[in-house]
């Protein structure tokens, strides 16, 4: 498969357990990087401006595979755990340097964002994410199909 120089999907998700609620994501993806962004807005707040999440660099690391790099160029406390989790887990799968931005609110999530729903928007963000990332052709995942 041919790899193209930039591609872009954006796409949303319902945000577990919320009413009106959604994840948007929008995944970047060029023969040397990945860009994801993600963020979340109710109906009544469609028209507004998100505040700035945390953005963090992820990168494989030679030595030790298992054990991606990742440094966070703008840090946000609400968001940086969930983020740097988000950019290690890609930069391992891909075998690429991830960047990724996240500014997701988990005050309208059914119960207010307790660990159980944020893992499951993390799995659920993962599961949209690397088939995306596999499509386009690049990194680790176009080799090995992970």
């Amino acid at each position: 498969m041919a790899v193209e120089d930039s591609k872009a999907v954006q796409l949303s998700l319902p945000l577990p357990r919320s009413l009106d609620t959604r994840i948007y994501i929008r995944l970047s993806t060029r023969a040397k990087a990945i860009m994801l962004s993600l963020t979340t807005a109710s109906q009544d707040e469609l028209g507004s401006a998100a505040p700035m999440g945390s953005f963090i660099y992820a990168l494989p690391n030679k030595f030790d595979s298992s054990q991606p790099l990742a440094t966070n160029l703008f840090p946000h406390e609400p968001t940086l755990e969930f983020t740097t989790r988000m950019a290690k887990l890609l930069a391992r799968k891909a075998g690429l340097p991830v960047y990724v931005t996240n500014s997701i609110s988990f005050a309208n999530a059914g119960m207010g964002g307790t660990v159980e729903e944020e893992m499951e928007v993390f799995k659920n963000i993962v599961e949209v994410v690397l088939p995306k990332i596999k499509d386009a052709g690049i990194g680790a995942t176009a080799v090995n199909g992970n």
